[in-house]
Parts: C-alpha cells; structure tokens; sequence
C-alpha cells in the first residue's frame, strides 16, 4: 500500500498553485491557459509530460509505458474552467484556494483540477516508492471541455495510434452524494442553440412606437412558452423520437436508490418539483431528455422596444436521441409557428454530443466498484448517471474504440459552475487510494479489460 505523503497541507499548498490560474477557456487569453498547461506538463515529468497546440487551447500529453504485458489505459481530464460569475456571491476570492472547515474553497478546485491532481499525485507516489505503474498509463488533458471541447476531435483523430489504450478513465464526472461511493454509468448527450426573433432594423422609443410594431421580446417569449405544456412535457414534435420506455424493472432499481424530494428541494430552497409529467424526480434526472431555457436577452431597463431579442437554449438528450434529428425538430417547430411582425430563426452551436453508457457488467465497472468498496468498507457502491455531459466519451469510443470510466472524487453538490465551488478535502486522499487500488486490480488481470484467445495470445497480437 502506498504512503501518501506530504500532507493534507502540503498537498494544499501544490493545489493552490493551479487554481490561482485563471484558466477560464471561454475568455482567457493564450498566454494564461498555456501558463495553467505548462504547469500540468511539469506535474507529468515522470511521464514526459507536454504541451501540444491544438487549434484552439492546447492539450497536455504524457505517458509511461514500462508495464509490458498489461493494459494500458487513457487517463482525461480538463485544466479549464468556467467563468467566476458574480464576483460578489463569492465568500473568498475565486482563483484562491481557501480551507474552510473540511472543505476548499476555489473555481476548479472540484472541476476538475482537484480531481485531476489526485490522478497525478498517485502515479508520482508508485513510481517514487515502488519505481514503476503497475499498468501503462496515457495521459490527455485538454483546455476546452467547458466549452463543448471544440478541437479535441481534430486532435484525437490525428493522434489515434498514439492514444490507443484499453480502456480511457476519466477523472472529470462527479460521484452523486458525499455520504456513498457511487459510479456513473451513462452521461447525457448535448445540443445548444440560439433562437433569435429581430423586429424593426434599430431599438425603437417605446413611447412614439409601442402599440404599432411587433416587439421581439413579446414574439421571442411566445416561442419559448410553446416549447413546453403545462405539465412539463417538451410541446416540440419528435423532440422524444428514439427514446425508448423506462422499463418497469428501471423504475424499480431507481425507486430502490434512497432519495428524499423534500430534502432535495429544500437545499435549493423550493418548495415543490417540476418536470415531465409521469416521471419522479430522480427518473428525470437519470433517464428522461430536457429542453431549458437558459437566458433570454434583448434590450434593458429602458424605455425602448429592442430590435431584437435572443435566447439561449440546451437540450441534455439520453440513449436513442439523434443530436441532429433533435435540432431539427426545434428548427420545423420554431419555423411552423405564426408570430406577426418579425423574423425567428434557431441557430445551433457546432458542438453536439450523444449520450453515453457503459453497461453495469463492464470490467471496468467492476474493478472500480471493488477499488470503493476497499477506499469504503461496508459501503454499497450506486450505480447512478450523469446529468450533466462529457463530449469526450463519445469521441474516445468512435475513434479509438475505448469506453470510458467516470473515476472522479469530486461530488456533484460542491457547486459547480457556480459560485464558491469546493472539494471536500477528505476526497484527496480517498481518491488517491481508490485510483492505488483500481490501478492495482486492472493491472494484475482480475479484472480483464482484452478478451483472451485460444492460444494465450490477445486480438491485437495477431
């Protein structure tokens, strides 16, 4: 078993260093992301750790491959960031890491720097102490995940042969409660867009124009009202095309997992749910696709009709769904609609991503199930879901034929992507020995991730 050594304090100290870069991919510039880089590359030293571009922020490689006759997995993770907020909601200064009590403080420190620390200080622990992984080990950190991973394609499908592995384990994706290991096995897939409704060609004097034009805050917030009944459900048509029933044996194991709806929404200070008609809580969040609204802008507090109005919206979509087909269907719906006096239009992002899944019997799985249930005796280890997207999963899976292993010690209640982010700082050392353990198991064959031949040899040998 390895020692973890400096401390909680001095691993602080070391962690400390890469939150204070303000590695905000959505606006930073060049010079600060490659600053937050290049100190990840010095980190991975051991394992030839570099800074390669991309077309956009660039990516972190290394690898050590000493391990002959073992597995040789993909470790991803992303040094990005999403933007602070309002700095005023913030108890301490964002890009400071700050203890306070057992938890820190700081942007990133939960997604996904601190998770990704925790993968670097267990490979430096074997090697200083043991001189070797007991596995090969690739590492691929990028700077773009939290804005949809724009390049990573390109890159990945250029470097192909160089990042094959067995099995790609990420440390991005959260654990679902502090209080029991969990493992994720499916995330939602993605799609964003704009819808736009513009009126007259400049913002107009309410009071010399009101009553004679159509205004596109009024038209744009008839569209949006449309995508929705009454009772939760999406109003677009073939928006659930592909999405098969919640099976009653589902329905079971999801009613089998403890939740309290009262406490739910008591911690988000609510006093009742809302969703898709049919369906609990937890059957929303884990299965069933959503369409949301997630800002609407077009003029201000001023006396004027805006010549135009926007809105943002994203769909987080399950197995079954076409990410393309998705969109369309929003495009005929916005398009079918009578709204006098201006122009609609959608206009999607780029970036779109289908859900993902690992299947529960997955060696992977298996082998890290075991790993918690050492890192926490006498705890059932739930099998949950990522609401939340990883565009990374399904690249690894069409390009380089890897599943992916959600591995994180982050927890998905530490606000992310909000203001005042944390870690709970009793998960540095439990990662670090349940990623020891899973390393351990994965490398040793029980858990094996190639199929055997006849012969003893393996597919790839052929």
């Amino acid at each position: 078993m390895l020692a973890f050594d400096p401390g909680d304090a001095g691993y602080l100290r070391e962690l400390s260093e890469f939150v204070a870069v303000p590695s905000v991919s959505r606006d930073a510039s060049g010079d600060t992301m490659l600053v937050a880089a290049r100190w990840l590359a010095g980190q991975l030293a051991f394992a030839s750790g570099r800074v390669t571009g991309t077309d956009g922020h660039p990516v972190v490689r290394g690898e050590w491959l000493g391990a002959d006759g073992a597995p040789t997995i993909l470790v991803y993770g992303h040094y990005d960031v999403q933007p602070t907020g309002d700095l005023a909601e913030w108890i301490t200064p964002p890009f400071e890491l700050h203890a306070d009590g057992d938890i820190i403080r700081g942007r990133g420190s939960s997604d996904d720097k601190g998770p990704v620390y925790i993968v670097l200080k267990t490979a430096q622990a074997f090697l200083a102490q043991e001189g070797c992984l007991p596995l090969n080990v690739k590492f691929l950190f990028e700077g773009e995940e939290e804005i949809g991973s724009p390049h990573l394609p390109a890159f990945v499908s250029a470097h192909a042969a160089e990042l094959a592995a067995d099995l790609v384990i990420s440390a991005d994706g959260a654990m679902w409660r502090p209080d029991e290991p969990s493992l994720s096995l499916a995330s939602k897939g993605l799609v964003t867009m704009d819808i736009t409704v513009e009126g007259a060609n400049g913002d107009l004097h309410s009071g010399r124009y009101g009553g004679t034009v159509a205004n596109p805050l009024h038209a744009l917030s008839e569209i949006l009202a449309s995508l929705h009944r009454p009772d939760g459900t999406v109003a677009v048509d073939g928006f659930y095309d592909g999405v098969p029933a919640l099976s009653a044996q589902r329905r079971r194991e999801i009613a089998a997992v403890p939740f309290d709806d009262e406490e739910y929404l008591t911690h988000l200070g609510l006093r009742e749910a809302h969703g898709e008609a049919g369906f609990s809580t937890l059957e929303r969040l884990w299965e069933r696709p959503t369409l949301e609204i997630n800002g609407v802008s077009g003029g201000g507090k001023y006396t004027v009709i805006p010549h135009a109005a926007v809105a943002h919206v994203s769909c987080r979509l399950v197995p079954g769904q076409d990410p393309d087909q998705v969109i369309d269907a929003i495009v005929a719906h916005v398009g079918a609609l009578t709204v006098p006096g201006v122009h609609a239009a959608v206009n999607a992002d780029e970036a779109r991503v289908p859900a993902y899944t690992i299947a529960a019997d997955h060696p992977a799985i298996r082998a890290a199930a075991a790993a918690l249930e050492e890192v926490y005796p006498g705890e059932q280890v739930l099998l949950a879901c990522i609401a939340g997207t990883l565009p990374a999963t399904d690249l690894f899976e069409r390009v380089l034929g890897a599943k992916t292993l959600f591995f994180s010690f982050s927890t998905a209640d530490e606000k992310l992507h909000a203001p005042n982010e944390f870690l709970r700082i009793r998960r540095l050392r439990e990662g670090m020995r349940a990623w020891e353990h899973l390393w351990r198991l994965l490398g040793s064959g029980t858990h094996r991730l190639r199929p055997v031949l006849a012969d003893g040899g393996r597919p790839e040998d052929d």
